[in-house]
C-alpha cells in the first residue's frame, strides 16, 4: 500500500454518502428478517461483519438481534479476530454459532490433499453443512463489490440452488429495492447488504461511528517473509523457506481471514482516520494486495463462490 498520508486529502471528504449506504443497509437487513425463516448473519469478527453488526444495532436496537451470528472457523484464525468475535458477541447478548472446518475434515467431508494445505477453501463444506444443520434459508455476508471481480457481479440477495451452489448466468433481476426472495424446497440464499460499499466506505463509517475493531487491523510490529509481492506473517503456520529472510516491519491488516493466506501490508496507521487516508491513495484492491487464494488464477472466487462459498 501506498502510505501517503496528507491529512489535507480528508478536506476533500464527505460523509454525507455514508447516510444513504446505511440506509440501504439497514432496509435489506430488516427484508431479510421479514422474508426469512431461519437466516442467520455471518460474522468473522472483521471489518466488514462489525460495520454489519452496528447497522443491524440501528435496524432492530442494541440486544435484539433477530437471527444468530454464524462463523465458519478454520482452526486458522488470528487470535486477536477471534478473541474480539467473541467478546463482541458477548456485549451485543447475540447467539453465537461457531462449526469447525476440523469438524468437519474429523467426519470425512473435508479431506486435505496434504497437511499443510490451507483450509480455507474448505470452508465450503462446512459452511453446507451448517446450512443444512440449523435449515438456513438466508445467510447475511459482508462481502462488496469493489473486493473482486466475482463478487462485483453478484447481486445483494443471491440465490444458491439446492447443492448450495451459485449459477452466475442464472441471477435473478434487482429492479430499484424489489427483490425476489421465493424459494423451493433445500434451496437458499446469500445476502449482501454493503454490496454497494467500498473500502473506502467501510473506513469512513468506522471512523464515524468509532466501530471498534481486532487490534491487528492497525498499525503493529510484526516478522515477515517478502513472497510473489506479498508479506507473509511468519507464524507456526506459515513458516520462512529456504533462501527466504525475515524482517520485521510496521504492518496493519487490510482484511482478515486464515493465517495460510492472509497478508498484511506496511503501514503506520495507528486509527481509523489514518487509513481513511491510506486508502484514498491505494492503488491496488484489498484482496489484490493481501489474500494468496485470490492469486491462484483469474477466476479462483468464482469457482469458490460456485461451490458454495461465501
Amino acid at each position: 500500500m501506498n502510505a501517503r498520508t496528507e491529512p489535507a486529502l480528508l478536506s476533500q471528504l464527505s460523509n454525507r454518502h455514508l447516510d444513504a449506504l446505511e440506509e440501504e443497509t439497514i432496509f435489506v437487513l430488516r427484508e431479510v428478517a421479514a422474508a426469512f425463516e431461519r437466516p442467520a448473519l455471518l460474522f468473522s469478527g472483521g471489518k466488514d461483519s462489525l460495520v454489519m453488526l452496528r447497522c443491524a444495532e440501528k435496524a432492530f436496537g442494541a440486544g435484539r438481534l433477530p437471527y444468530p451470528l454464524l462463523m465458519i472457523d478454520t482452526g486458522h484464525n488470528f487470535p486477536e479476530v477471534t478473541d474480539f468475535r467473541d467478546f463482541r458477541a458477548k456485549e451485543l447478548g447475540a447467539e453465537l454459532i461457531v462449526r469447525s472446518v476440523e469438524d468437519s475434515m474429523a467426519r470425512g467431508t473435508v479431506r486435505l490433499a496434504h497437511p499443510g494445505e490451507s483450509r480455507n477453501v474448505h470452508q465450503s463444506v462446512t459452511l453446507l453443512e451448517a446450512i443444512e444443520e440449523f435449515r438456513f434459508d438466508a445467510l447475511i455476508g459482508g462481502a462488496r463489490r469493489d473486493e473482486e471481480k466475482a463478487r462485483a457481479k453478484e447481486r445483494i440477495f443471491s440465490h444458491r440452488d439446492s447443492f448450495g451452489q451459485w449459477q452466475p448466468k442464472a441471477q435473478r433481476p434487482e429492479l430499484w429495492t424489489l427483490f425476489n426472495t421465493r424459494l423451493a424446497p433445500g434451496e437458499h440464499f446469500r445476502v449482501f447488504p454493503i454490496s454497494n460499499w467500498t473500502e473506502l466506505d467501510v473506513w469512513q463509517y468506522i471512523d464515524r461511528e468509532k466501530i471498534a475493531l481486532p487490534s491487528i487491523y492497525y498499525t503493529h510490529r510484526r516478522e515477515v517473509v517478502e513472497r510473489k509481492g506479498l508479506l507473509v506473517p511468519v507464524t507456526e503456520l506459515t513458516p520462512p523457506r529456504d533462501g527466504e529472510e525475515v524482517v520485521t516491519r510496521d504492518v496493519r491488516f487490510r482484511t482478515v481471514g486464515d493465517i495460510t493466506c492472509t497478508c498484511p501490508v506496511e503501514s503506520t496507521a495507528a486509527t481509523a482516520g489514518d487509513i481513511v487516508i491510506e486508502t484514498l491513495a491505494a492503488e491496488v484492491s484489498e484482496r489484490g494486495a493481501t489474500r494468496m487464494d485470490d492469486k491462484t488464477s483469474e477466476a479462483s472466487m468464482e469457482k469458490r463462490k460456485k461451490d458454495g462459498y461465501f
